[in-house]
């Protein structure tokens, strides 16, 4: 079996005794305790996760608005400098490439943070694109690490490492300054539905300020809690609630795209989805029957198959088994009594309100 790629902070993880295991490709954390922990950590106090395998692109120059604006769904012009957003990348198909967060530093000056699995892919058709607007594409996603800082008592954890003012941050916004001593690009934001930050940096100086986080309070955790954090806020995952075979129409991301501005690619077939209505929709389930729900398996009605779970854990904040899936339209409004094909058995379930669990910060 060949060893994958490895973040700036893999030999930290193994001091740790954290588990590892291959995502996108790399050699990841999935638990340094258990998982469980890990998940009640971050909902209470504050935990670091190494995700230093996520793409940036930066994009640069006259007509850089332009480009960002063909490439995602939401209107971009309407950033501030200083300020980031969620993103979703379409193909010609209306089919979801990615979902990303874009940083505008000024009118010429983007960056792109990318999934790993799907960086190359990104990558070359931001390049693709950039040439007719006569921007330059740069990939520093080998060069740069990334932290995120996640939890209630992380401002408290960050302003004992920085003399920048915290409170200057609004969420979803962003600024550039040093954290011990090493140059962050830090927004407010991040993947677990608590406050928290999300960290870049050159990646030689990441086992410095992963342990500076550590001594100061922050606790490690891996993709497992991550994944679980990310669920309870229905957050959706590339490869799972995202892909290309989906529309961000039939993943519930309407309130991400602007159709009155311009341009963007896929426009025309969201538009034509939009008015004639979806064949399928996203939807949250709670079990109400003991069986957890997995990726892939069927959900029923009446012993028929009406779609397929995209995500199911258990949720350590509700103590109950949750899950998300595509289901026919007709099936997609909340209460729908619903069946999971867990193992050749029907286990009852029913549709509810995104998300499971929201933070009033």
């Amino acid at each position: 079996m060949s060893m994958g790629e490895k973040t700036p902070l893999f030999e930290e993880h193994k001091k740790l005794g954290a588990q590892i295991v291959d995502f996108a490709g790399w050699e990841m954390p999935v638990y340094y305790s258990t998982p469980l922990k890990e998940h009640e950590l971050v909902r209470s106090e504050a935990g670091i996760f190494d995700v230093s395998h996520m793409g940036e692109i930066f994009v640069e120059g006259k007509q850089a608005l332009e480009l960002v604006q063909l490439l995602v769904t939401r209107d971009v012009s309407r950033m501030e400098p200083g300020q980031m957003s969620l993103g979703i990348m379409c193909n010609e198909q209306g089919g979801i490439l990615d979902d990303l967060t874009v940083y505008r530093f000024s009118d010429e000056k983007y960056m792109i943070v990318v999934n790993a699995g799907t960086r190359k892919k990104d990558l070359s058709w931001i390049k693709k694109h950039a040439a007719e607007f006569g921007c330059s594409v740069r990939d520093e996603s080998d060069s740069l690490a990334k932290i995120d800082l996640q939890g209630p008592k992380t401002k408290d954890i960050l302003a004992e490492l920085t003399d920048f003012d915290l409170s200057k941050i609004g969420f979803y916004r962003f600024a550039e300054f040093s954290v011990t001593g090493v140059a962050c690009i830090v927004s407010r934001s991040g993947y677990t539905g608590e406050d928290g930050f999300e960290l870049y940096f050159e990646g030689e100086r990441a086992p410095k300020l992963w342990n500076k986080l550590l001594e100061a309070g922050a606790q490690p955790c891996g993709l497992g809690a991550r994944d679980t954090l990310r669920l309870e806020c229905c957050m959706p995952l590339y490869g799972h609630e995202l892909t290309e075979n989906h529309s961000p129409l039939q993943a519930g991301y309407e309130w991400n795209i602007n159709f009155e501005k311009e341009n963007f690619i896929g426009m025309n077939v969201l538009l034509e989805q939009k008015n004639k209505g979806l064949a399928e929709k996203l939807v949250a389930f709670e079990m109400v029957e003991r069986g957890i729900a997995r990726e892939g398996y069927k959900i029923l009605h009446e012993e028929k198959e009406i779609g397929v779970v995209t995500s199911g854990s258990f949720s350590p904040t509700l103590k109950k088994n949750i899950g998300m899936g595509y289901v026919k339209q007709e099936f997609a409004g909340i209460g729908q009594k619903i069946g999971i094909d867990v193992r050749g058995k029907a286990v009852g379930a029913v549709t509810v309100k995104k998300p499971f669990y929201k933070r009033n910060y």
